[in-house]
């Protein structure tokens, strides 16, 4: 790894906190009822193809958004994707679930992920590889601290009101992001240097094996999410549960997110690296999908426990995948974030299309014996990975 200088500049960590736990309570206001949405919108539940055409667009924008940058400047990128969410938002309150709210909330999608992408930038610019596990581990625990409320209340509005209320709702939560990022992310707006073609990103990154593992089990990760977020409201709507009870499942499900993430950083940091916690994360994660299938019916509690041990895997993975990640490349590297993010869209590509196909033959529950294959498949990378070194590691030499 090459060196570099670092400066962190704890003022603004703390308003990335802070900022943090907002859009994770705004984001998590809709993420859950987004599939529902569009079964409304379309009356039927095969809904992936609205999550491909969504996550097609956001890749193509991802591989070239280091040219945004070089132009704008990385919070100017921040600021234009969060202002054009804003006017999706208030869109969406003004027209029921139909073709127009579709196109809306697929721009809502996009919008999104480019808006974690640009804070991914800022936390980078603004902090130190070395502390990286804490620093992302801080940042998750409070990004998932307003998610672990967002399905509790916006299942609450859908019960009690219907898509309106939840969209006012964040609506109000977006408006406070904004304000904040305002105020205090205008002077981390610095500017990428080089130009670089997609072909030429591809060359960078394949050349670093470690950061192609990682790359992986990133998107291994994300195609967890995508078919756990698209399908599991859908198919306990399907066995019954109210929205009142899928709030709570879904609440007790985020525990996790809260729980682990800042003392696994934490421990990579300082005792054992990454390489060793991740591949038990894998192995959680994969196995309890698959259970999943033989729950049936069950009850609000069982559920709820077998959703609360995948999140334990998913959460360990989420952070040390982080902490791996940032350890190895440099703020000055956005067109590697860039790729890195990518995991995301074409995880969601591949799910949603292949999930689609699929599940013309099969019942929809076996969406989870499906991700827990593909989980466990992240095994081997999680071995092959060269372990960055702790702090006590580095100690000791």
């Amino acid at each position: 790894m090459k060196k570099h200088k670092e400066k962190l500049d704890e003022g603004k960590i703390k308003l990335v906190t802070f900022v943090t736990f907002l859009m994770g309570f705004a984001q998590a206001m809709l993420i859950y009822v987004m599939s529902t949405y569009f079964k409304l919108s379309i009356g039927t539940e095969n809904v992936g193809i609205f999550y491909a055409v969504s996550y097609i667009i956001f890749l193509v924008i991802l591989l070239n958004l280091h040219k945004f940058v070089r132009i704008l400047g990385k919070s100017n990128v921040f600021y234009f994707s969060l202002l054009a969410k804003l006017i999706v938002i208030f869109g969406l309150i003004l027209v029921e679930p139909s073709k127009i709210g579709i196109l809306l909330m697929i721009a809502y999608i996009i919008l999104g992920h480019i808006e974690w992408v640009a804070l991914d930038f800022i936390i980078e610019e603004v902090s130190t590889d070395r502390m990286s596990g804490r620093i992302r581990g801080m940042h998750l625990t409070i990004l998932n601290a307003g998610f672990l409320f967002g399905p509790f209340v916006s299942t609450y509005f859908l019960d009690k009101i219907n898509f309106h209320g939840v969209f006012i709702f964040a609506l109000i939560f977006n408006i406070f992001v904004f304000i904040f990022a305002l105020l205090g992310f205008r002077k981390v707006n610095k500017r990428f240097e080089q130009k670089l073609k997609v072909l030429d990103i591809l060359k960078k990154v394949l050349a670093r094996k470690n950061i192609m593992r990682i790359y992986y089990i990133s998107f291994v990760l994300e195609f967890f999410y995508a078919l756990m977020v698209i399908y599991t409201p859908i198919y306990l709507r399907d066995l019954g549960f109210s929205w009142g009870e899928i709030g709570k499942i879904f609440t007790v499900m985020l525990i996790p997110f809260v729980i682990f993430q800042y003392p696994a950083g934490l421990l990579a940091d300082k005792k054992m690296g990454e390489k060793e916690l991740l591949f038990f994360s894998v192995l959680i994660m994969g196995i309890s999908t698959i259970a999943i299938y033989f729950i049936g019916a069950g009850s609000v509690f069982s559920w709820a426990l077998v959703l609360f041990i995948t999140r334990i895997g998913a959460s360990l993975i989420e952070i040390l995948r982080d902490s791996y990640f940032y350890k190895r490349i440099d703020c000055r590297d956005v067109d590697v974030i860039d790729f890195f993010r990518t995991s995301l869209p074409m995880a969601y590509i591949f799910a949603t299309i292949f999930s689609s196909f699929v599940f013309l033959f099969l019942p929809i529950k076996f969406v989870f014996i499906l991700t827990g294959i593909i989980v466990l498949s992240a095994l081997y990378p999680a071995f092959r990975l060269t372990d960055n070194r702790s702090e006590k590691e580095m100690g000791k030499s």
